[in-house]
């Protein structure tokens, strides 16, 4: 039995990884940390949150002393680090924010970490496990070999430099303090609960809702992408068999260009307006409901500055030191996200009109 911290447990992945959690470890007792920013959304938890083994906090993972109580009261001796600002976008827009959570935000779990594990009297069994991103690699070439644990980190975004610099802290307390850490970093995460700023939940709603479909460049800017539910198991394959010290890359074996994944998202929406006639009636707007060709929508943009052109992620380590493989192909994925987005459209609407900050608002006061 472990008791763990699950910090940013309201985002996309946190969400995903608490309930993999409750149901494949139900002997363990978790601590969610979210300061509840615009991602954070703790509706996407109601189903849960009244769970036996679940304790939600909403605080800051910068607040030194919160984390250092946290981990005294509940006896935590795992942290799964997940809180950070992600948006490429946004970190363009405003740098600041990404290195005050991704940078300043892990060193402060990291000095409450060694404060009451490290430094209380008695070193304790424990587990501080940091989930990054492949983006810290930089970009690929059209021929060039994945990422691998190997390749040197070259961030191209602020969020990606963000995240490069919260790995080495990592890294530092591991070899400079002797703190028992592991690292994942992960290719493209798509699924359940997606904040609909990302690729697949943006593009899904804006199909069903008959907007435009912005693709940045000439839209073959390539990803690898990994369905949320192998990557919670990876994250619990490296805290249970990975060692000590170590980084395992967690990836789908999913590659495929933006464009792609736009034609497939537009695709697999007309095959169930076709199959289900009813759907034109909750979609007006849709294409598909006219009987039109969703990809209509597509309009071409501006590339981003510093658009990374391929992301790709060579699992081999992972598979042979901890038994990692996805499972999920991309079109059983897919599929799963589609129906599970045009099935909870009451979940996507308090998102996009803001009311699931009033419901925070009402049900949590800030302990930061």
């Amino acid at each position: 039995m472990s008791n763990l911290l699950i910090t940013g447990g309201a985002g996309f992945i946190g969400v995903n990884l608490v309930k993999w959690w409750l149901e494949n470890h139900t002997a363990d007792n978790i601590v969610v940390l979210d300061a509840l920013t615009y991602a954070g959304n703790a509706t996407s938890l109601e189903d849960v949150l009244g769970h036996a083994n679940l304790n939600f906090i909403h605080g800051d993972i910068k607040d030194t002393p919160l984390v250092e109580s946290l981990l005294r009261d509940h006896d935590i001796d795992l942290i799964i680090h997940l809180a950070a600002e992600s948006h490429v976008d946004r970190s363009i827009e405003g740098p600041d924010e990404f290195i005050d959570t991704n940078v300043i935000g892990t060193h402060s779990l990291l000095k409450a970490a060694r404060t009451v594990w490290c430094e209380s009297g008695t070193w304790r069994k424990h587990r501080f496990h940091h989930v990054s991103t492949d983006e810290v690699y930089g970009s690929l070439g059209e021929d060039d070999p994945p990422f691998c644990e190997m390749t040197p980190y070259a961030p191209n975004s602020p969020y990606s430099a963000s995240k490069a610099a919260s790995d080495h802290l990592v890294r530092a307390y591991h070899h400079t303090f002797g703190m028992e850490v592991t690292t994942t970093n992960c290719s493209n995460n798509y699924g359940p609960y997606q904040f609909p700023e990302k690729l697949i939940p943006l593009i899904l709603t804006n199909i069903l809702r008959g907007k435009e479909l912005p693709i940045y460049g000439d839209g073959m800017n390539v990803r690898d992408w990994l369905h949320v539910s192998d990557h919670c198991r990876g994250i619990a394959m490296a805290v249970a068999h990975g060692r000590v010290g170590e980084t395992y890359c967690i990836g789908g074996r999913n590659e495929a260009p933006n464009l792609d994944i736009v034609n497939e998202l537009c695709h697999q929406v007309e095959e169930r307006f076709e199959k289900n006639p009813r759907l034109k009636d909750s979609f007006p707007h849709c294409p598909a409901g006219r009987g039109e060709k969703n990809t209509s929508l597509i309009t071409y943009v501006t590339d981003r500055p510093g658009h990374d052109r391929r992301y790709a992620i060579d699992p081999t380590k992972a598979s042979k030191e901890i038994g990692y493989e996805p499972l999920m192909t991309f079109v059983s994925g897919i599929s799963e996200t589609v129906d599970w987005y045009l099935g909870n459209q009451s979940w996507v609407e308090r998102v996009m009109d803001g009311s699931y900050r009033t419901w925070i608002e009402n049900n949590y006061q800030d302990r930061s």
